[in-house]
């Protein structure tokens, strides 16, 4: 199977490696040329625009930064879209919002070819070890047929519904992130400042009923202050809140916890965080109390914002 990869970013490059590794005719693009060299250099087949890949693909699937992009590059002139054919399968891995998966859906159908919204989670370390989740939205044959591709960079992929229903559940996923994040932060403060050993409070926590992902995530980056090693950049993780945000209101249901953890992460994107790893929620928070997660309570927390 002739597989095309558009979007070779933070995720999209190791996935798309792992196609290589699994045997697939891969052919890229990207705005940036370093990447595209390096996926050639390793056996890919370049293509100049997001419409010679689809020509040259049986399967196009895409990982791009926002929902402007991703609607750009499958509906936009010289897109995916406009150059796909009957049978032919379309896969967006962004995190966008479901109107635009429906939106590209509706589009693909009208030429004869399929879509399915297929976000990913699990970080950039599983999508190298080819352990992703995927949560699928769309026909499950459709599905079936993308399957050996998903296999190769994914090992938990989950159909959960029509088209859109992918892009919902990973939003929810990016809601929890946030308010764990966050959640994690203040736990952690709280704990140090009261006297007790970060080590000591992760470990605790690990075996007990609050523990979450993100704190155990999160917590190491705290205490050894690995906030520029931006595995998961709070930028991408307000954008991805800001989605949910706006698609819990239309349906009615009510996010007071989401909208007070989006709050504190547009704080810290403010105080220029952006580019920083979503740990860094805990800078805010040490500035105010005066204590610092790796350190006593009388040191000083070395946070400084950003000028404005």
């Amino acid at each position: 199977m002739k597989v095309g990869f558009i979007g070779l970013g933070r995720m999209g490059m190791p996935m798309s490696r792992r196609l290589l590794k699994s045997g697939f005719h891969l052919t890229v693009h990207n705005r940036s040329r370093g990447k595209v060299e390096e996926m050639v250099s390793l056996g890919a087949q370049q293509a100049s625009s997001p419409a010679e890949v689809t020509v040259a693909s049986d399967i196009v699937l895409t990982c791009l930064p926002d929902v402007p992009t991703v609607e750009s590059v499958f509906l936009g002139d010289g897109g995916v879209v406009s150059s796909s054919r009957p049978g032919q399968v379309l896969v967006d891995h962004s995190t966008v919002a479901p109107s635009t998966s429906l939106k590209i859906a509706e589009a693909a159908e009208s030429r004869g070819a399929a879509f399915l919204d297929a976000p990913i989670s699990g970080g950039v370390e599983r999508a190298a070890d080819g352990t992703l989740t995927i949560m699928v939205g769309g026909n499950q044959t459709v599905l079936e047929k993308a399957y050996p591709v998903f296999k190769a960079f994914g090992a938990n992929i989950r159909h959960v519904g029509p088209t859109g229903s992918g892009s919902v559940v990973k939003l929810i996923n990016q809601l929890l992130v946030g308010i764990h994040s966050q959640a994690a932060a203040e736990a952690m403060l709280i704990g140090v400042k009261a006297g007790a050993d970060p080590e000591t409070i992760m470990e605790i926590l690990g075996t007990s009923w609050g523990t979450s992902f993100m704190l155990s995530r999160n917590g190491p980056s705290m205490v050894e202050r690995d906030f520029e090693n931006a595995r998961a950049p709070l930028r991408l993780i307000a954008k991805d809140m800001g989605l949910i945000h706006e698609y819990a209101r239309g349906i009615g249901v009510p996010t007071p916890a989401g909208d007070r953890a989006l709050e504190m992460v547009q704080e810290a994107i403010n105080k220029g965080m952006g580019e920083l790893d979503v740990s860094c929620l805990v800078l805010p928070l040490e500035e105010r109390s005066g204590v610092r997660v790796s350190l006593g309570v009388d040191e000083d927390p070395g946070f400084r914002p950003s000028p404005e």
